[in-house]
Parts: structure tokens; C-alpha cells; sequence
């Protein structure tokens, strides 16, 4: 096989790429370890920042978006006995959508059918090779278990922080830093309306609480547990009495509303920054090049902005011969990215607490940055420009 722009990844960075790059005459292929159906229905992000609404909706790809997404103000920060509202509007003209990665998953997949994008899922043995030549390949073993090879101009890893693109790089080109969060998220999906017409996002003693949603009558939770937290350990009951306590129901008249857990897992909290961003004939994009904790839900949105950038400078690249903008995408990209790992950093560390034996000092740190941030116009303009978005190529 032969193409211009060999993608590795049908997450939403390697389809969108493939949906920006095909808008301007430019050839792809996008090979996926994943099956289609597993790719759609992986449980992911599912807050949009004001700038990603705008880019889907500029490409034609923001119909359902704008019939079912449904959009936010702002946020609740809150701790025992406080509840104070971060008005974005007011603060920034600016709004987010609560919108599902999946539901962003199928409109791409949709849409990349009707254009008859070549997409290989469930492959295998993927593997990048001779990068640094004028004519990088990618071989992989197709679904049906023959080897094939994918001559291409220029490959991109939007595979994740476990796929075969981020350790292309070699490691006398590459520099990488990274965190462990000494916690986790325990992460639960209920058939229950939310009990919150916005996000609230919960310091307690005890621990960090968030309040999602999904959609009318979906709603999302998140509990800060300790690392390697066993979800089966959780029940049912557990978790909504855990959730009521750190959420303050009963507070002020509001109430958890209870409902059918349908899912549950843990997730790590980790900060990885891979630069450059490019080697050669090899450029990442997304979880590929970065992770960020999810508490300033960055993941998703830095994807969307890093191909929001590499797309027009691959055009650039192989329609016009022009080198420049492919040659500044990594600088330009991991400004972005170091600017959303701090806030991400910024955000973790001000709402998780340490549990039993917590340092008594840090918390009254914690809650004096909450009470700045919510009575300070300067605070709360900057959590809100940094959670909304900030412009595509800051």
C-alpha cells in the first residue's frame, strides 16, 4: 500500500487528522490495534472545550454535537460547608460542552466512512520503520492475518502512551518527563439524571469528588481512592454513601440522586511530556507525545489541538513543498501542552488530599488557594481561561 500520511490510531487525534488532511486533498491511511467497536465504546473524556465546539463545528462534523452536547457556563468548586459558582460567560465569554469522547468517536467514524477513509482495525505487529529516510513504512498484520507494509511520506502516532510511536523515537533524540500522583480516580458510570446542572468538583478530608454528567439521564462520578485500588472492592452502596458524604448532600437543600451503577474502574493520575514532538519523518500527536491528570479534563482537547496544528502544516508540507510550519510544530504544540500539564498539575493538587495522616498544613493551603480562586476576579478569570481553552496555537 501507498499514501501520503500513514496514521497510526483511529482515536479521535488520528481520525480527525485523517478528516482535516482529506478536506485538503491530502491522502491517508490509519492502521488501529483496536476494534472498531471496542475504539467507540471506550468510556473517555467528555468535557469540550470551547475551541475543540469550534473546530468540529467548522469542519462539519458538529451537527449531533450541537442537537445533543449540552453546554456549560461553568463549574462548581466546592468544600465542606461551600459551594461557589465559576461563571466562564461572565468571566471570559467563553463556554465548555459536556459531550462524551465516544459520542466524538462515532461522528468521526461516521464521517470518515462516508468518505471512504481506508481504516485498518485489529491489527497487529505494528511497526515503524526507517524514519529517518524520504521514505518511512509501517507494517503491520491486518485483521485477517496477512503481513502488509504502508509506504507513506510522513507517519503520525496518535496511538496512545502503549503504542509502537512513542518509543519510535530513539533515545538520544528524545526527552521525557513524568509524575506519579500518589492516588487514583475510581470512576463510576449511573442511569441516574445528574443531581447538578453543572460540574462540581469537590475538596473533602476524605478525598476528591467530581460530579459529571453524560447526558440528560446519564451521569458520571469520580472518588479519589489510593493507588492500585481494586474497583471490585468498591459496592454499590459504598460508593453512593462515599459520593454523598465528600458531594454534601443534604447541604444547603441539594441532594444526591442515586441510580444504577453500570460501570466502574480505576484510574491512574500521571503527567508524561515526551519532546520533541517530531523525529524526522515522524510526527505525535496526542497521548502519544503526552498524558495529563483528568481533573482539568486537558486530554482530549490537547489531542484535538495538537492536530488542529499538524494537519495544515503536513498540507503545507506535501502540497506546497513549504518545510516551515511541519518544522515549527513541535515548539509550537508543547506550548500548549506544557501550559495544560501545569494547569492539569495546578488543578490535581488543589482538590486531592492525603487521606489518613494528611499534613494538616497542606490542607489549609488547599482550601486557601479554593477561597482565592472563587473571591478573586484575577483567580477565577485564570481558572477559567485555562479549563475553557485557550486559543488553537497558543
Amino acid at each position: 500500500m501507498r499514501t501520503q500520511v500513514a496514521i497510526i490510531g483511529a482515536g479521535p487525534a488520528g481520525l480527525l487528522l485523517s478528516h482535516l488532511l482529506e478536506a485538503e486533498g491530502v491522502d491517508s491511511v490509519v492502521v488501529e490495534t483496536r476494534s472498531r467497536d471496542y475504539v467507540e465504546s471506550r468510556i473517555r473524556a467528555g468535557i469540550l472545550e470551547q475551541s475543540t465546539v469550534d473546530l468540529l463545528t467548522d469542519v462539519g462534523l458538529g451537527a449531533r454535537l450541537a442537537a445533543e452536547g449540552d453546554r456549560h457556563r461553568g463549574i462548581y468548586l466546592q468544600w465542606p460547608h461551600e459551594r461557589q459558582h465559576l461563571d466562564f460567560v461572565d468571566l471570559i465569554g467563553r463556554t465548555v460542552t459536556v459531550y462524551g469522547q465516544t459520542e466524538v468517536q462515532k461522528d468521526l467514524g461516521r464521517a470518515r466512512d462516508a468518505a471512504g477513509q481506508p481504516i485498518h482495525y485489529g491489527v497487529t505487529g505494528t511497526a515503524l520503520h526507517d524514519l529517518d529516510s524520504e521514505h518511512p513504512y509501517v507494517t503491520f498484520t491486518d485483521a485477517e492475518g496477512t503481513q502488509q507494509r504502508l509506504d507513506a511520506d510522513v507517519v503520525v502516532g496518535c496511538d496512545g502512551s502503549f503504542g509502537p510511536s512513542r518509543a519510535a523515537v530513539p533515545e538520544a533524540a528524545r526527552q521525557t518527563w513524568q509524575r506519579a500522583y500518589p492516588y487514583s480516580w475510581l470512576g463510576i458510570l449511573a442511569d441516574v439524571a445528574p443531581s447538578t446542572d453543572e460540574l462540581i468538583y469537590a475538596w473533602h478530608p476524605n478525598g476528591f469528588a467530581l460530579h459529571s454528567m453524560r447526558s440528560s439521564s446519564v451521569s458520571r462520578f469520580y472518588l479519589q481512592v489510593p493507588p492500585e485500588t481494586d474497583a471490585g472492592m468498591w459496592s454499590d452502596g459504598q460508593i453512593w454513601d462515599a459520593l454523598a458524604e465528600r458531594l454534601g448532600h443534604g447541604e444547603a437543600g441539594w441532594q444526591l440522586t442515586p441510580g444504577p451503577i453500570t460501570a466502574k474502574s480505576v484510574l491512574p493520575m500521571h503527567s508524561f511530556v515526551q519532546q520533541p514532538m517530531r523525529y524526522c519523518r515522524l510526527f505525535l500527536a496526542g497521548d502519544a507525545a503526552h498524558i495529563v491528570p483528568p481533573t482539568g479534563a486537558k486530554g482530549l482537547n490537547l489531542a484535538v489541538a495538537d492536530v488542529a496544528l499538524l494537519a495544515p502544516a503536513l498540507v503545507a508540507l506535501l502540497r506546497r513543498g513549504d518545510p516551515g510550519p511541519a518544522g515549527a510544530y513541535s515548539a509550537t504544540a508543547l506550548r500548549r501542552v506544557w501550559r495544560c500539564t501545569h494547569f492539569s498539575w495546578w488543578m490535581t493538587t488543589m482538590l486531592h488530599t492525603g487521606g489518613a495522616g494528611a499534613d494538616p498544613f497542606e490542607a489549609q493551603l488547599q482550601l486557601s488557594q479554593l477561597r482565592w480562586v472563587t473571591s478573586s476576579e484575577a483567580g477565577a478569570r485564570g481558572l477559567a481561561e485555562n479549563y475553557a481553552g485557550l486559543p488553537i496555537g497558543f
